[in-house]
């Protein structure tokens, strides 16, 4: 690590925050400044290739000035008074439990943008496109970043309008409905956070998410937490998304381009979950530890009901879409992540984190993988796809098919791959839940969610057996198949390595979070 100026940290962060909304409107200039290109269209996805790259190596920057020593104190801090009659401050830092999903963001949108500069999707001007995803990163690195209540809810509305308009206008089949499913869920959820926040805001007299988490609700009244946590966990709910608030998600995945479902999946609903440990989990306990085992309750329902609905349109015959499918497992793995949450524990919260950065790098290797797919074959739907690649897709681009299987290992588990520590963790944390809860009802959400694990493992299996391994007549046509081209292997690459790594070296990111958990649970964020 290199020792980097606390003032130059600051502006690091800020750059980071800020440098995709500037580099979203100089994307709408008649030509982006300094970038040329064969056309216009190349010029512009360059210029967004570019812009998210540079944010890319801010990001890495800023891990590299980290105090890794001490991750639970907040640095790279800007408070600055915006709305002195409200006490609403701008305010940013970052700490070890933010820093992590700060740097998936800002790599996930330029392996994006990347992908995109070479597969662009169908759909009207690429000008357009890119403002649109640097708006996108913008608002969801400011949700990582900002310590204002008043500030997060502005970031975590940010990021509608952009992913709407990308799943409406360079979505597929179906996307004008799953757009609208999307922006309706999401802004009906938001109008009943605001309210929480409001409440916790005025009730406390300020906005300071650090002052907040310091003060550890006791300038809060049991009652006024409890309303609270209800109200700003229906809004965190829906991003998340957990059952039965869920149904906009298969949708708008299934509608969403490719780069448009591996940002919703992969950085979208880690906001909800970032909001429940970063806001209510220090800033409302009481009322949080009332709703702690309804919100463990419909964590396990959902790995349950996701996990099922998996292994229905995996079945041959059920017309299944490979998409829709994914979509699906997200609401299982983030049922995990819930879990952890729920058992407000330092294990458990840690596994929910850990386990959303391996959701993030799996379930966008997964979309990208899938994306890749369809451009070869013309669909996502399962029965299609066994009688079109099925042996082939080992066969005729063995490279694709590895990458098909080792992403669906990695979700389902596997040790040495990321996504088995998450869960791991979570279950371990609703082993010995919070002194104050229930152990025999999270021994019971344990044992129901262990389950779950099996029924991952089952749908993920067949997944890969009938599009990798699916049996074809000797006598059969077997038409050529691209295997993983140049920059789809420049695009994927990160997201494998990183898989390996967290798998292998979970300290890595235990390493950052955990203190930063610790301080969080005890009390307070300095």
């Amino acid at each position: 690590m290199i020792d980097i100026n606390e003032s130059v940290m600051q502006v690091l962060l800020a750059f980071i925050v800020v440098g995709p909304l500037l580099g979203a409107a100089a994307a709408l200039l008649p030509a982006p400044p300094g970038l040329k290109g064969k056309s216009p269209e190349q010029a512009v996805l360059r210029h967004g290739v570019t812009v998210t790259g540079v944010v890319l190596v801010a990001a890495v920057v800023l891990v590299l000035g980290f105090d890794h020593d001490h991750p639970s104190k907040m640095q790279a801090s800007t408070d600055i008074s915006w709305i002195p009659a409200l006490d609403v401050r701008i305010h940013l830092g970052i700490d070890g439990i933010s820093l992590p999903l700060l740097v998936l963001t800002a790599l996930l949108t330029f392996l994006c943008a990347l992908y995109s500069y070479f597969k662009m999707p169908t759909g009207p001007s690429p000008k357009a496109f890119v403002a649109l995803l640097l708006v996108l990163e913008s608002g969801t690195l400011a949700t990582f970043a900002v310590l204002d209540l008043i500030l997060f809810f502005l970031a975590f509305e940010t990021v509608l309008i952009p992913m709407y308009f990308l799943i409406a206008r360079w979505g597929g089949e179906g996307r004008a409905g799953a757009a609208w499913k999307f922006i309706l869920f999401t802004l009906l959820g938001s109008v009943v956070m605001l309210l929480g926040l409001l409440l916790i805001g005025i009730t406390a007299g300020t906005f300071d998410m650090v002052a907040l988490a310091t003060d550890n609700g006791r300038s809060l009244t049991t009652s006024v937490q409890v309303i609270a946590v209800l109200a700003i966990g229906i809004g965190l709910a829906v991003k998340t998304p957990m059952w039965p608030l869920h149904s906009w998600l298969p949708d708008a995945h299934t509608a969403a381009p490719t780069v448009g479902s591996v940002l919703l999946a992969g950085v979208l609903l880690k906001m909800g979950t970032y909001g429940f440990v970063r806001i209510l989990l220090p800033v409302a306990p009481d009322g949080f530890r009332t709703f702690a085992p309804y919100l463990a309750a419909f964590a396990v329902v959902g790995i349950i009901y996701g996990s099922l609905a998996c292994l229905a349109l995996a079945r041959r015959g059920a017309r299944g879409d490979l998409k829709r499918l994914i979509a699906y497992s997200s609401v299982g793995h983030m049922g995990f992540v819930l879990l952890g949450v729920a058992t407000m524990t330092p294990t458990g919260v840690n596994g929910a984190l850990f386990a959303n950065i391996a959701h993030g790098l799996i379930t966008g290797l997964l979309f990208f993988v899938v994306g890749a797919l369809k451009d070869r074959t013309g669909t996502t739907d399962l029965d299609a796809l066994a009688e079109e690649s099925g042996h082939a897709l080992y066969g005729r681009a063995p490279r694709l098919g590895g990458l098909l299987a080792f992403a669906a290992v990695a979700s389902l588990g596997l040790p040495g791959l990321a996504g088995f520590w998450g869960e791991m963790l979570a279950l371990f944390g609703a082993f010995d839940p919070h002194d104050d809860l229930s152990r025999p009802a999270f021994l019971t959400f344990m044992a129901i969610a262990a389950f779950g694990t099996l029924l991952t493992a089952a749908y993920m299996l067949i997944v890969v057996r009938r599009v990798c391994m699916g049996a074809v007549p000797q006598d059969a046509p077997q038409p050529k198949l691209a295997d993983v081209r140049t920059y789809e292997f420049a695009a994927w690459t990160p997201l494998v390595a990183l898989t390996v790594v967290a798998g292998l070296w979970p300290r890595t990111l235990l390493g950052l979070t955990d203190p930063a958990v610790q301080q969080l649970l005890s009390g307070g964020t300095r």
